[in-house]
């Protein structure tokens, strides 16, 4: 049998997980403020409930941080059909299991658990971005994959408001765990081996495929020639820095809206569950656009003629500036609907970015090193959003989130440098010595 686009299959497979990851680590966000921290802490006020919830997510991301390395190994040694597998079981069952936590303790275990497991997801992504596109598809494959995240938010935020005002909080949980184990039946089935071996893959899409996975045209290295260096070469390239730093300095922005979009709205705006349900979706709107938009844009330059290099500092820096000004209104923004189109602007712009320096690992080094490198950059993020998440409860103490907001455009900034001063010119590596 014969399946006609396999390689949009597998990506589609691949950013419905990044929905269900989104819509599992959302819940606690969006029960937290009326619901949970009120049924287990009665007697704190909302900077209590504000610091507990950073604690348990500051777990969560430290976790996640580990997580992405520990993937990024395990996606390399087991593939991407397996990895996956493993990944988004354990995670679901970590999902259900937040139905029996009873404080603190038992919550950071399982958030734990979670962030560890959820964490595959990236590396995953990534590592079947270079495995199932060419090159002039990566951009908009992971702008596919991170649409997924942007759709779970939108889901996510609606979803879970409204099943709150019928159904308890623990029973949410173990609903929302059980869509993760649903999904493992058509991964299963479906993506069945890499290309070069796959079955229903068409001899023709197997070519274009693997003809194209090279960053510039005119390059005849063979995959065999591809250059997957030792971590501790991997960590002697500025490259390597270059995306590990952007990755730190752009993914923070990202988090300061996933964790704290519920509990904003409720300290500023005075929102009940109900108003966040029907309006705090709206900037994920902008982040699902901006995924498609930053996949979009990267895929026409380079049909333009552009070559890589140009065509991701470019996309790159204009999400960035994207961002910059809206971070800065936010800061003073004294409506919730003036709020909402702002968060629109940040989180469209973060993912016209994010998607082409998730691409970079791919861009400069061969398919052996993909899923170390994205590993140890996602690390590398996920340990700067956990020092901005320890930090917002202190920053933002009486409701006042201005300098939560003008940090992330320092962030923004710090981005566009690591990429143009440290990456210089994003191309396929070749060893030192050569």
């Amino acid at each position: 049998m014969k399946m006609q686009g396999l390689r949009w299959w597998v990506v589609s497979l691949v950013a419905i997980a990044t929905i269900i990851n989104y819509i599992d680590r959302q819940t606690i966000n969006v029960l937290w403020p009326e619901h949970i921290a009120p049924d287990l802490f009665p007697d704190m006020d909302a900077d209590g409930h504000k610091e507990i919830l950073g604690l348990i997510s500051v777990v969560f991301i430290f976790s996640y941080a580990a997580g992405q390395a520990i993937f990024g190994k395990i996606f390399d040694w087991l593939g991407t059909r397996l990895g996956f597998v493993l990944s988004i079981g354990v995670w679901s069952l970590a999902t259900a299991a937040h139905a029996l936590a009873k404080g603190v303790v038992s919550f950071s275990i399982f958030r734990a658990i979670l962030g560890i497991a959820e964490a595959g997801n990236w590396p995953g992504a990534t590592k079947a971005n270079a495995e199932w596109f060419p090159t002039k598809e990566r951009a908009l494959a992971q702008g596919i994959f991170n649409s997924g995240a942007a759709i779970g938010g939108i889901i996510s935020i609606p979803l879970i408001g409204f099943l709150a005002i019928i159904l308890d909080w623990k029973l949410i949980f173990i609903i929302v765990g059980l869509v993760g184990l649903v999904w493992l039946l058509p991964w299963w089935f479906i993506v069945k081996g890499p290309p070069q071996s796959h079955d229903w893959l068409s001899e023709e899409e197997r070519e274009y495929i693997l003809s194209g996975q090279k960053a510039e045209p005119t390059d005849s290295i063979d995959d065999e020639d591809e250059y997957n260096p030792s971590t501790g070469e991997l960590l002697s390239r500025k490259e390597s820095w270059g995306v590990i730093i952007a990755s730190a300095a752009i993914d923070p922005i990202w988090w300061l809206f996933i964790i704290w979009i519920p509990t904003y709205f409720l300290e500023v705006h005075n929102f009940a569950i109900k108003d966040v349900a029907a309006s705090a979706w709206l900037p994920y709107v902008g982040a699902m656009v901006g995924a498609w938009a930053g996949g979009l844009l990267a895929g026409n330059r380079i049909k333009a003629g552009w070559n890589v290099d140009k065509t991701r500092k470019f996309v790159i820096t204009l999400g960035c500036l994207i961002m910059l000004p809206a971070l800065l209104a936010l800061s003073v923004a004294s409506s919730p609907w003036t709020a909402l189109w702002l968060m629109f602007a940040i989180l469209f712009g973060f993912q016209v970015a994010i998607g082409n320096v998730q691409t970079l690992p791919s861009d400069l080094y061969g398919k052996g090193t993909v899923g170390t490198l994205s590993g140890m950059a996602g690390m590398a993020a996920k340990l700067s959003a956990a020092a901005l998440t320890a930090i917002v409860p202190i920053m933002t103490a009486g409701a006042n989130y201005y300098s939560v907001f003008v940090l992330g455009a320092a962030l923004a900034l710090t981005a566009i440098a690591s990429v143009w001063l440290l990456c210089g010119e994003i191309k396929p590596l070749k060893p030192k010595s050569a």
